[in-house]
């Protein structure tokens, strides 16, 4: 059996490949942009599910009426305009990742597409659960910390001054916090516009997503040889440093959704340990069965 049996009959010239690379590009454009339209007729709807987690926050924290503003006319078409396009390319992934396999897939052969596909699958599928995890734990801790912060310090800022005013044996010491707060201070209230609300929720989902990518970038590192799961197993603890300082860079500045990050891609870091070993250990048997492995030990005890 030749070479040319495990490939795909694909030698075409130059001009027929720049044909089917336009063709390919008019299909994934064309389905994006059927999606994009698609998406903007219900992007109120998408609007309002990735608000929930700051109005579900604000709730929590007293509000019975949570209002978000904009402050200019465009603003509120252009915010929907920018989820209908991201909602569009999400919606018209598929179709998108199935031309590029259809231009990329000629030139590849039988194992390589068998050893390709998988990632091409398990990519998108870590990158909804990054988001996922995202909307449904990141966002509404972030926002619970920083809507309950500005809410902490107006009312330490308001109480402060009618307390330092007022004598040791005043009776405006004793008198209740909301008294205290009418008395004196300014009331802090927060007036969030929509387009930055949702960029800290859309920031924070491809942040999640990109995170969870981890497990795919390490295998497919190791498929080609470039790391070792021996080499990952002996940076353990550089690997958690690097994540705490991932987690420090793309999470809000509190301790617990650092953690919650952390403690959700570590384990991916070892899932790729795991999957790298199998690796290692189909390449192994493989290479042993042609009578082409080298031990080693072997050559340690040689040297």
């Amino acid at each position: 059996m030749t070479k040319t049996d495990d490939i795909d009959d694909s030698s075409a010239p130059l001009i027929e490949h720049l044909a089917e690379l336009r063709n390919r590009l008019i299909w994934a454009v064309s389905a994006f942009i059927i999606a994009m339209v698609l998406c903007f007729l219900v992007a109120d709807p998408i609007l309002g599910f990735l608000l929930t987690p700051i109005e579900d926050a604000m709730r929590n924290l007293g509000n019975p009426n949570p209002v978000m503003q904009y402050t200019a006319p465009q603003e509120y078409f252009f915010t929907l305009v920018h989820i209908s396009v991201v909602a569009g390319l999400a919606v018209s992934f598929p179709v998108i990742a199935y031309q590029m396999w259809r231009f990329v897939a000629p030139g590849l052969y039988r194992n390589e597409k068998a050893a390709f596909l998988p990632f091409l699958i398990a990519s998108p599928v870590l990158f909804i659960l990054g988001a996922v995890f995202s909307h449904y734990i990141v966002t509404p801790l972030a926002m619970t910390f920083f809507l309950g912060f500005a809410d902490a310090s107006s009312i330490v800022s308001a109480l402060l001054p009618a307390i330092s005013d007022a004598p040791i044996s005043d009776a405006t010491v004793v008198t209740p916090l909301a008294e205290a707060v009418q008395s004196k201070g300014i009331d802090i209230v927060f007036q969030g516009k929509v387009n930055e609300t949702l960029d800290i929720s859309l920031k924070l989902m491809i942040a999640f997503g990109l995170c969870f990518q981890l497990p795919v970038l390490l295998t497919l590192m190791g498929k080609a040889g470039l790391v070792t799961s021996a080499g990952l197993a002996g940076t353990r603890k550089y690997a958690m440093v690097l994540i705490l300082l991932v987690a420090a860079l793309v999470t809000p500045p509190d301790v617990m959704s650092q953690l919650i990050l952390f403690f959700a891609v570590y384990p991916l870091y070892e899932v790729s340990i795991f999957l790298i070993r199998r690796i290692e250990k189909k390449r192994e048997a493989e290479l042993r069965a042609q009578g082409l492995w080298e031990d080693p030990e072997d050559d340690d005890l040689q040297a």
